[in-house]
């Protein structure tokens, strides 16, 4: 296999400044274990380690390898070992907010294409959702494409019902309904897929990820848990994100379904995912309207003329604010490390002039 066929370009090596290209070799990280990783070359799958100085020079997370990268090596053991030396740039790259109340990034993957966001026709089915997530996407540069799962749930008048309301709210995106259980649409999400493009699965947990996986594979590969009744709610599958290949010569990675999505330092993943939101704000009469109370905005006159969608416009409003709010305590938040650094510095350096 190619490495062009692992979704490798030319793109990566002229966008890079690495030093190491000419003595090493390139491979794409697969999965990520607690104390190592997986990489593909040309030839095999196997196990890598980062190298003491990449793990060193790491200011946060995103420094480090994930999922979809593509990553520069060395082998060891007669090419049973890697050690990871450096990271190529990304073309693309997924992250949102920790769960809990810690504020930092997650690193989710990198390099994709095309997201897949999910969503069951059940009480999982939320407008809303769709939004975050299409807003994460679009802030890592990366193309989205709607799924609607589980449609043998619905008569045919109200699956046309549900497909004219998504198709007419986001307009530009291309949407697929289908139901694994009777193999109706999934043909259509196959052919979608194309050779050396990498796509990746993003939703709640219960949405049907993992039961579409297989269906791709054309196997029962991964294990499927059951969803509960009462809320349409299942238990995480996929335990851990990896980029799976696919027959066809596409990839995808599968990732833990996500019970609470939050989203930061997100304003281009807004505005291209609000984009006549954005559009209409330009005509606004203050450069700096927050489109709530000011007079002379274009967007709350939108609304009261019926032209702009009132809850598309309150989920824009919530999506801001909370991307204000969680930037602001990130910020904080590497301040204080930062200062916490820097006085451990100081403590050291102290400690080693007083020993002599």
């Amino acid at each position: 296999m190619k490495l062009e066929e692992l979704g490798f370009s030319n793109w990566f090596i002229e966008n890079s400044e690495t030093e190491h290209l000419a003595e090493m070799r390139v491979a794409r990280v697969t999965a990520v274990n607690r104390d190592n990783f997986l990489i593909r070359n040309g030839d095999k799958e196997l196990t890598a380690e980062v190298a003491g100085k990449l793990l060193f020079a790491a200011e946060s997370k995103e420094d480090m390898p994930t999922v979809g990268d593509w990553v520069v090596v060395n082998y060891f053991d007669d090419n049973a070992l890697a050690i990871i030396h450096d990271l190529l740039p990304r073309k693309s790259l997924l992250k949102r907010k920790t769960s809990g109340k810690t504020v930092d990034f997650q690193l989710i993957a990198t390099n994709i294409d095309t997201a897949f966001i999910m969503q069951s026709l059940d009480q999982n089915y939320n407008l809303r959702r769709f939004e975050r997530y299409m807003v994460m996407a679009a802030e890592g540069n990366i193309e989205q494409v709607l799924l609607l799962s589980k449609s043998d749930l619905m008569s045919t008048e109200q699956l046309e019902s549900v497909l004219s309301e998504v198709t007419s709210r986001f307009e530009n995106v291309t949407v697929f309904a289908y139901s694994a259980k009777t193999g109706i649409g999934i043909k259509p999400i196959v052919d979608y897929i194309q050779p050396a493009k990498t796509y990746c699965l993003l939703g709640s947990s219960g949405v049907g990820k993992t039961t579409l996986l297989n269906k791709l594979l054309n196997d029962e590969e991964f294990a499927i848990n059951e969803v509960r009744v009462s809320d349409s709610r299942g238990r995480h599958t996929t335990t851990r994100r990896q980029l799976i290949l696919l027959d066809n010569g596409g990839m995808i990675i599968d990732s833990p379904g996500m019970r609470e999505l939050g989203n930061f330092a997100i304003e281009t993943g807004i505005d291209e995912t609000f984009d006549e939101i954005t559009i209409l704000a330009q005509k606004c009469r203050f450069n700096d309207c927050t489109h709530v109370n000011e007079p002379g905005c274009a967007v709350i006159e939108a609304i009261e003329n019926e032209n702009l969608d009132e809850d598309r416009y309150n989920n824009f409003i919530r999506l801001r604010k909370e991307s204000d709010y969680y930037e602001r305590s990130y910020l904080k938040k590497r301040r204080r490390d930062k200062e916490f650094g820097k006085m451990v510095k100081s403590v050291m350096k102290h400690k080693k002039k007083n020993k002599f």
